[in-house]
């Protein structure tokens, strides 16, 4: 049995994403264009911070929340008919992420190059 490695997972899932600079979420996130979802675990939250405004939804439940017939659903709280921009700690996890919810039918996802750790370093405030 031959299985797939993590970061053959992760080098796949690129390749059908799309990609975005932090500078280029916060435009986006500016002018309303997106929702933007921290997938980090809560205790990263606690421990890093956070991004002012941005929705956090663990990468556990992601697709349970985003999926109207699930009972997790969480009506209200995302603007479906928006860009969904992801974001986690260095940017794996929300690749696979975005390529996830792209697999559910998404059209308009995307992730944040270098995750938290660039948004550190931009326009985005850590609150």
């Amino acid at each position: 049995m031959t299985i797939k490695s993590s970061q053959t997972l992760v080098s796949e899932a690129l390749k059908e994403i799309k990609t975005i600079s932090s500078d280029e979420a916060h435009s986006m996130a500016n002018e309303n264009q997106c929702n933007l979802i921290d997938i980090r675990d809560v205790r990263e939250l606690q421990k890093e911070g956070q991004v002012e405004g941005a929705n956090h939804i663990p990468r556990g439940m992601l697709e349970f929340w985003l999926d109207p017939g699930s009972v997790y659903f969480k009506d209200g709280k995302l603007d479906m008919n928006k860009e969904m921009v992801l974001f986690c700690a260095g940017g794996l996890r929300s690749a696979l992420a975005a390529k996830s919810l792209k697999d559910m039918g998404f059209k308009k996802v995307s992730h944040i190059d270098g995750g938290f750790n660039s948004l550190k370093n931009s326009k985005f405030k850590i609150i």
